[in-house]
């Protein structure tokens, strides 16, 4: 990665685990794309739900030479769960970029001519 990974707690304590846990699964994402220029992992405590107990929330902000891909919907109540779904998500969007500039993007097939698609 051209820039280190940074990583912001919101509502909890630092904690050098998580920290090392997102660092890891950042850098596992340079194995589908190399040119990745910064990582941002913000992990949220967020305010208590009254069925949920006190769910974590992970954003992902990953950039390459223009295009920027963001997961933000990852709540679980276990921090680390959390983390790895949403980095989960993250390299499926990084997969689907990836796949689309090398241009293996699945193309429909055109109808004979004179034909009407469908049939």
């Amino acid at each position: 990665m051209k820039l280190p990974v940074h990583i912001q707690f919101h509502g909890m304590e630092r904690s050098d685990a998580l920290a090392n846990c997102a660092r890891e699964h950042a850098y596992k994402l340079e194995s589908f794309a190399n040119d990745i220029m910064t990582c941002r992992v913000s992990i949220d405590l967020e305010q208590k739900h009254k069925s949920q107990g006190r769910p974590f929330s992970v954003r992902i902000d990953l950039t390459l030479p223009g295009i920027e891909l963001v997961v933000n919907r990852v709540r679980h109540e276990d921090a680390n769960t959390a983390l790895r779904e949403a980095f989960d998500n993250m390299r499926r969007q990084l997969e689907d970029v990836v796949r689309k500039r090398r241009g293996q993007v699945k193309q429909h097939a055109v109808p004979p001519h004179g034909e009407e698609p469908g049939k």
